[in-house]
C-alpha cells in the first residue's frame, strides 16, 4: 500500500469545513521550521507505527487556526503570534485541527494514517521530525489564508 499526498483542494476543504470559514489556499515555498521560524510540526503513522507524513504549520497559521476552530478573538492569535509561543488552548485546538486532518490521507488503497505526535510552536522539534519536515519530493506546501482570522504557511510532506 502507498501513502497518499491530499491536493490542495482538499486541505483547502477540509480546513474550511472544520473551522467554519472561507479558506483559501496558493502554491508556496517549503516550509522550514528553524529557531527563527517557529512551526507545529505533527507527525502521522500507520498501523506498524512507522512514520508515513508530517505535516508543518507556521506559527501564524497555528495561531490563526488554532483561534479559529475555537472562537478565541483574532487578538488572541495575534497575541500568541507576538509572544512566538502558543498558549495551552491554543495548543489545544490547533491538536484538534491536526488530528482531523488525519482524515486527508485515509483514502481507498492507501495506507491507515493516524495523528501520532505533535510539537507545538515555540517548543523544541526533535531532530528527526525536523529532517522529515524537511524532506524534498512528495509534498504539498501551502499559503493558507483563514478568513476573519489571518493566514500563514503550511506544508504536508510524505515520508513512506
Amino acid at each position: 500500500m502507498t501513502s497518499y499526498l491530499p491536493s490542495p483542494k482538499e486541505i483547502r476543504d477540509l480546513f474550511g469545513e472544520l473551522l467554519d470559514r472561507d479558506v483559501q489556499v496558493a502554491p508556496n515555498a517549503p516550509l522550514a521550521p528553524t529557531p527563527n521560524n517557529p512551526c507545529t510540526v505533527a507527525v502521522y503513522v500507520d498501523d506498524s507505527l512507522q512514520v508515513t507524513a508530517v505535516v508543518a504549520l507556521d506559527l501564524p497559521l497555528s495561531a490563526h487556526a488554532g483561534a479559529s476552530i475555537g472562537l478565541v478573538p483574532v487578538a488572541g492569535a495575534e497575541a500568541a503570534i507576538e509572544e512566538r509561543t502558543l498558549p495551552e488552548v491554543l495548543r489545544e485546538n490547533v491538536y484538534e485541527v491536526l488530528n482531523i486532518a488525519a482524515s486527508l490521507f485515509n483514502v481507498n488503497g492507501a495506507r491507515h494514517v493516524r495523528l501520532y505526535d505533535v510539537h507545538h510552536a515555540g517548543a523544541p522539534v526533535p531532530g528527526d521530525v525536523l529532517a522529515r519536515a524537511l524532506t524534498l519530493g512528495r509534498r504539498e506546501d501551502l499559503a493558507v489564508e483563514v478568513g476573519g482570522y489571518g493566514g500563514g504557511r503550511l506544508s504536508v510532506v510524505l515520508v513512506a
